[in-house]
């Protein structure tokens, strides 16, 4: 048995005398819980990608500028826009480490999902039951809250121009790797696609609310992404 399964079956265990439905029911909390855990260790990463896109969005004209300004020379583009990036103490990047950082849990949960209680798949409900089993109202509830989470981030997202468009739609890929992978790892996407479009309702808030948006200084201890600053020319 691996230490991060010794460890997730020990919460199981200690949380099975407050859920009363035995060792599934008692899993799926642990998994419920421990992502949770996750999710508030990677916090900070997502108040720098949240500062970041408030960034990004700001510099799109300047970015354009810069893109029609060296549109014959990638190399010195690519210098250009580092350096209006760094300025403003962000990483076009920032967006993508809440998400990076999130794949050895993903990968853990899937390896040892043949090990816990909760380690069945969409077509093994199939075939015990059929939709209306017991195991397949399980996939159908957490395919119901991935749906849900996944239609409320589409309705939020800006639409944008062509192919852009349809980006918000990735939300619902989520949809389609719960169908295929263990529920353990389903239970995880369910959980943290949940915090994830709750944290962004939360960290996007205007400034002028109290967000943590708007509120948090930006890496290195300055508050470069406040709204309220005069936008360069």
């Amino acid at each position: 048995m691996s230490v991060f399964t010794h460890v997730l079956m020990s919460i199981a265990d200690l949380l099975r005398p407050l859920c009363g439905g035995g060792a599934a029911v008692a899993t799926s909390a642990a998994i419920v819980l421990f992502t949770v855990a996750v999710r508030l260790a990677l916090h900070p990463l997502a108040r720098a990608a949240a500062r970041g896109e408030k960034v990004r969005a700001r510099l799109a004209p300047q970015v354009a500028e810069l893109g029609r300004r060296h549109k014959g020379d990638p190399q010195k583009l690519q210098r250009a826009m580092s350096d209006l990036y760094a300025n403003e103490g962000v990483s076009p990047f920032a967006g993508m480490l809440p998400l990076l950082a999130q794949l050895p849990v993903f990968f853990l949960l899937y390896r040892v999902s043949s090990a816990v209680a909760v380690g069945g798949r969409f077509t093994d409900a199939l075939r015990d039951g059929g939709m209306l089993g017991a195991r397949g109202l399980v996939f159908l509830g957490l395919f119901a809250v991935i749906a849900s989470v996944a239609g409320w981030t589409y309705r939020r997202a800006p639409k944008g121009e062509g192919v852009a468009r349809y980006v918000p739609l990735l939300s619902f890929g989520t949809l389609v790797t719960a169908a295929v992978v263990p529920l353990a790892v389903g239970l995880y996407l369910a959980t943290t696609t949940a915090w994830t479009a709750a944290e962004r309702a939360w960290l996007q808030r205007p400034a002028d609310g109290k967000g943590l948006a708007g509120a948090a200084p930006a890496i290195g201890g300055s508050d470069k992404t406040s709204d309220d600053r005069p936008h360069r020319t």
